[in-house]
């Protein structure tokens, strides 16, 4: 950037005009009845399609009354509790949930062993890319890097923009099988490029699980414990999909609505996936807890605590921005489902590696700040827990670098973004092109040499 020193003043000179001709008032929303976010203010989104893929209940009937309640996460009509719980003791829950979310049904056990085989064999990338294009220019921002990274990987495929159902699910399967080596090797370089750290390039075997693999790719030893990879592999499972309407897979949906290719449209919902009011949340959760620890005396004091808790509510701390992380969710009221199941894994993780006085802290959090939030805003809905609360926790007690938290959720989400691919080019057949109401007016053209 150092080129544009001469001409970085032009920019904040021109700043307010930006500020003054595109900031609409909040307001002019609700006078014109638009819904800001898609959504309205007791959290109801609007319907912009229709899906098989998975569904997100977070209330219920009672007499024709619609009240809050506990969440629930259905993919393909299957709830994700029984999908882990009927998981226990066995590896590839994750793979077994993806097997689901692509071709709709559960596999038998053979048809999960061909599925985990073929997605092993396509742990692989062209000759050289790592070092051709992984290597070279890396970034701090892995998100940034696997997006690049992506759009490269079309270069290299010669029926790149072919839509053919079963050239797309190839396209796909060897995504998700290359998503963990993206983002852990685009890490590593960036660790040894820009932050003099060891380079060291591990590769995936195809006989493990994604979970097993990230986490082997990832350390030097390349070793892992059970709980670990089970834990891991849990968290994969959970971020795997969540509707249609999120923000990436919406945009998986629009991108794949315009005709495009694969590659382009994965590199969009990466694109998508990275802001931190989306995939980027946990990372905000992992600063607002330090944040917390480095300003309280004593964590253990809740009193203490409580009043640092107001202080983030009312902008007085931390990012300033009025906000404590991991406490809501769009869609959910009473529970967040994907945190219910997990908690149960965090506390497991907790105890293995010795961070109980970590755990009480965050569930203290979990227990106050519902309650200070519904007391200091006028809210509709209920306030809880989101599955974002204690996934970097979890990141954290594996030793996964905060570089890699919403990467990981990418390689997760990479299931999810393809099951509504291929569900949007079998069914839709219509381009996505919501409208939006002019606000501009008219104005009668000047000619330039009469212009002040």
């Amino acid at each position: 950037m150092d080129h544009l020193q001469n001409v970085m003043g032009y920019f904040d000179q021109q700043q307010p005009l930006c500020a003054e001709h595109d900031r609409i008032s909040k307001d002019l929303y609700k006078e014109f009845g638009v819904k800001a976010g898609l959504r309205d203010e007791n959290g109801k989104g609007v319907l912009a399609g229709l899906t098989n893929i998975s569904d997100i209940r977070a209330f219920q009937y009672v007499d024709g009354v619609k009240k809050p309640a506990d969440g629930q996460l259905l993919y393909r009509g299957y709830d994700v509790k029984d999908l882990i719980r009927g998981s226990s003791g066995s590896r590839f829950a994750f793979e077994e949930a993806g097997y689901l979310l692509l071709f709709g049904e559960l596999p038998t056990q053979e048809k999960l062993e061909e599925f985990c085989r073929v997605l092993g064999e396509c742990r692989t990338m062209p000759t050289n890319f790592t070092r051709d294009v992984i290597m070279k220019a890396p970034s701090h921002d892995i998100m940034n890097s696997m997006a690049r990274s992506v759009l490269t990987l079309a270069s290299y495929d010669p029926k790149a923009g072919d839509l053919e159902i079963s050239n797309v699910l190839r396209q796909s399967i060897q995504l998700a099988g290359i998503f963990p080596m993206l983002a852990v090797y685009s890490y590593h370089a960036y660790n040894h490029y820009e932050k003099d750290g060891s380079m060291y390039i591990h590769r995936p075997d195809p006989e493990l699980s994604t979970a097993e693999n990230f986490l082997r790719m990832l350390r030097p030893d390349m070793k892992y414990t059970e709980l670990e990879a089970r834990v891991l592999d849990v968290a994969l499972l959970l971020h795997a999909e969540h509707g249609g309407g999120n923000n990436s897979t919406f945009t998986t949906r629009v991108v794949t609505s315009s005709g495009t290719d694969t590659y382009s449209a994965m590199a969009a919902s990466l694109c998508s996936l990275k802001g931190p009011r989306h995939g980027g949340a946990n990372l905000m959760v992992m600063q607002m807890m330090q944040n917390i620890r480095e300003n309280l005396h004593d964590t253990e004091d809740d009193e203490e605590l409580e009043a640092y808790l107001k202080k983030l509510l009312h902008g007085e701390a931390f990012d300033r921005k009025g906000l404590i992380y991991g406490m809501g969710h769009a869609v959910y009221s009473l529970s967040d489902p994907r945190e219910v199941v997990f908690k149960g894994y965090v506390e497991q993780l907790a105890h293995e590696k010795g961070r109980d006085k970590d755990l009480a802290l965050y569930n203290k959090i979990e227990h106050m700040a519902p309650q200070l939030i519904a007391e200091e805003r006028k809210i509709f809905k209920g306030v809880s827990p989101n599955v974002d609360f204690y996934s970097g926790f979890v990141y954290d007690m594996l030793g996964i670098p905060m570089e890699l938290y919403t990467p990981l959720f990418a390689v997760a989400r990479v299931m999810g973004w393809s099951a509504h691919r291929i569900e949007e080019l079998l069914s839709a057949n219509k381009i996505i092109r919501p409208a939006y109401k002019s606000l501009g007016g008219t104005h009668e053209y000047i000619r330039r040499n009469e212009r002040e």
